[in-house]
C-alpha cells in the first residue's frame, strides 16, 4: 500500500523502519508531497546471495604468543590438530656460589598453567607429553621485507618462526609426564628430567664454564626445548611461558646443617618461543584441505564449512550480490548485517570460539585489512549469541555499513571476507566453529535495508 504525507521527511521515515523490519524483499514507495513525482523506495532484504567455501590460509605466526600449548585432540567432523611447543632457554647469573661441598641432587621443569586457563579437548583422560633437545638453533624468517611481501598477509608485521615450523629434536627424550589435565585447578606442573643432562650442567654452573656464562656458547650447547604430546592424547592444554629448569642441589652448611637449593635455567627469548600445529583431516569432508590445495567448495565439502584457530582455516565469503547493488544508483545503505550460525557448541570438551572477526582478502586470497568497527580503526569483534541444548545455535553479527562504502572503491576490487577466530586466539588456540547448515546449505545470510532515490 502507498500513502501520502505532507511534512518532514524525517517523521515518514520513522514508522516506515519499524513495520519494514518485520518484513521480507517488500519494497515501499514514500512521496515527499502529493504533487510530487519523487518518490523515495525504502527496501529490505534478508536474502542476498553469499558464495561461501573454506580456505586454509598460509603464514600463520607461532611466536612470542605467551602461551605454551601442549597436546592433541580430535574432532570427528573436521580431524585432529596437535601442538608441539618449542622454546630457548636463557642463562641466570651463576656467580653467586653454589658451596664447594654442594651435591647435585635432581634436575625438573616446572610449568605453570596460563592465566586464562584454557584447554580444548578432553580432561577427564590421561594426557602424557616428553621433553626433548632441539638440536638446530632457532631463526625467524622475514616475509615483509623483498619478494615475498606481497604474499605477506597483515597480520604479519615482521620477523617471526611460523607455526608450521618443525624443528630437529634428539629422539631420546629427557623426561616424561602423565597427568590428568585438571587445568583449573592445577598449581603446577613437575617433570623430572634426565639425571646425566642435570649433572653435566651443574658441574658446569659450579665451574663457571664459559656455557653457562656466555649466550652463544650456551646456545650452541643447548639449541632449545621442544615439549611433545603423545599421539593418544586427547586435550591441548595451555601453560604460561614462564617455564623453569630448576638444579637442585644440597650441602652442609657450616653449623653441619643440611640445606637445600637450587640452580635455574628460564625461558629466554620470546622471539624463539613458538608452537607448531600440525592437522589430520583423514576421513572428513575436509580431507583435501591443505598447504596444496588451500580451498574446498561447497560441493567438495558436501555443504560444511568451519574455521578454526592455530590451524588457519576460515571461511571465504563474497558477496557479488552486494557490490553489483552498490553499483546502482541512488542506493544508501540504512542497515547491513552479516548472521552466521554455527552447530558447535558454547560449552563442552570442544566449544566454539566466543570471538570472530573478518579479515578483507585480495584477489590472490591473501589478507590485506581488518574489517574494522563502523566508523573506528580498531578491529571489529563479531556480536557473538550463544545457543543453547534445545537446538538454537551460536551466531555472529558483523556490522557492514562502512563496508558497503567501500566495497566498490579500487582499493576493494575482487576482495572477499575471510571468518576467522579473533586475535590473539587465532595464533595461540584450537577452537573451532562448524557453521551450521539447513537444506545442505550454510546459515549465512546477509541482510540489508536500504533507500533508493527515484
Amino acid at each position: 500500500m502507498i500513502q501520502f504525507y505532507k511534512g518532514k521527511l524525517i517523521l515518514i521515515l520513522f514508522p516506515v523502519f519499524i513495520a519494514l523490519f518485520t518484513a521480507c524483499d517488500k519494497d515501499m514507495s514514500v512521496f515527499l508531497d502529493r504533487n510530487s513525482n519523487d518518490a523515495l523506495n525504502v527496501s529490505i532484504i534478508d536474502s542476498m546471495a553469499v558464495t561461501t567455501s573454506t580456505y586454509q590460509l598460509d603464514y600463520m605466526p607461532g611466536a612470542n604468543t605467551g602461551v605454551v600449548l601442549v597436546g592433541k585432540t580430535s574432532q570427528a567432523e573436521i580431524g585432529s590438530v596437535k601442538s608441539t611447543a618449542y622454546f630457548e632457554l636463557g642463562l641466570q647469573n651463576y656467580v653467586a656460589g653454589i658451596p664447594e661441598n654442594a651435591v647435585f641432587d635432581s634436575v625438573n621443569m616446572v610449568l605453570r598453567p596460563h592465566s586464562t586457563r584454557y584447554y580444548y579437548g578432553d580432561t577427564t583422560v590421561t594426557n602424557k607429553f616428553s621433553v626433548h633437545q632441539v638440536t638446530k638453533r632457532f631463526e625467524t624468517t622475514d616475509i615483509t621485507t623483498g619478494i615475498d611481501a606481497a604474499n605477506a598477509p597483515v597480520f604479519v608485521t615482521g620477523p617471526t618462526i611460523f607455526n608450521n615450523t618443525v624443528y630437529p629434536y634428539d629422539a631420546t627424550p629427557l623426561g616424561t609426564k602423565s597427568f590428568r589435565p585438571r587445568i583449573k585447578s592445577m598449581d603446577s606442573l613437575d617433570i623430572r628430567l634426565d639425571q646425566t643432562f642435570g649433572t653435566t650442567f651443574f658441574d658446569f654452573m659450579r665451574t663457571t664454564d664459559i656455557k653457562t656464562t656466555n649466550t652463544d656458547f650456551f646456545l650452541d650447547y643447548l639449541n632449545g626445548i621442544a615439549l611433545v604430546p603423545d599421539e593418544n592424547n586427547k586435550a591441548l592444554v595451555a601453560f604460561s611461558d614462564t617455564v623453569q629448569i630448576r638444579f637442585n642441589y644440597s650441602y652442609i652448611n657450616s653449623a653441619g646443617f643440611k640445606v637445600t637449593d637450587y640452580k635455574l635455567l628460564n625461558l629466554g627469548n620470546r622471539t624463539y618461543q613458538y608452537n607448531n600445529f600440525e592437522y589430520d583431516r583423514t576421513g572428513t569432508p575436509f580431507e583435501a584441505l591443505n598447504g596444496t590445495k588451500k580451498e574446498l567448495t561447497l560441493t567438495e565439502t558436501n555443504g560444511k564449512l568451519f574455521f578454526q584457530a592455530g590451524t588457519g582455516v576460515v571461511t571465504k565469503i563474497t558477496l557479488k550480490s552486494l557490490q553489483d547493488l552498490m553499483r546502482e544508483s541512488n542506493i544508501a545503505i540504512n542497515k547491513a548485517e552479516l548472521i552466521i550460525e554455527t552447530s558447535s557448541a558454547y560449552d563442552g570438551n570442544y566449544p566454539a570460539s566466543t570471538t570472530a572477526m573478518l579479515f578483507v582478502a585480495n584477489s590472490n586470497n591473501i589478507p590485506i585489512y581488518y574489517l574494522t568497527a563502523p566508523y573506528s580503526t580498531s578491529i571489529q569483534q563479531a556480536v557473538f549469541t550463544a545457543g543453547n541444548q534445545t537446538g538454537k545455535n551460536n551466531t555472529y553479527t558483523f556490522d557492514l555499513i562502512e563496508y558497503t562504502k567501500s566495497i566498490t572503491t579500487d582499493a576493494y576490487y575482487d576482495t572477499s571476507l575471510f571468518l576467522s577466530v579473533m586475535s590473539p586466539g587465532l595464533f595461540n588456540s584450537t577452537n573451532a566453529s562448524v557453521i551450521a547448515t539447513q537444506n545442505n546449505a550454510p546459515k549465512i545470510k546477509l541482510n540489508i535495508i536500504y533507500t533508493k532515490f527515484q
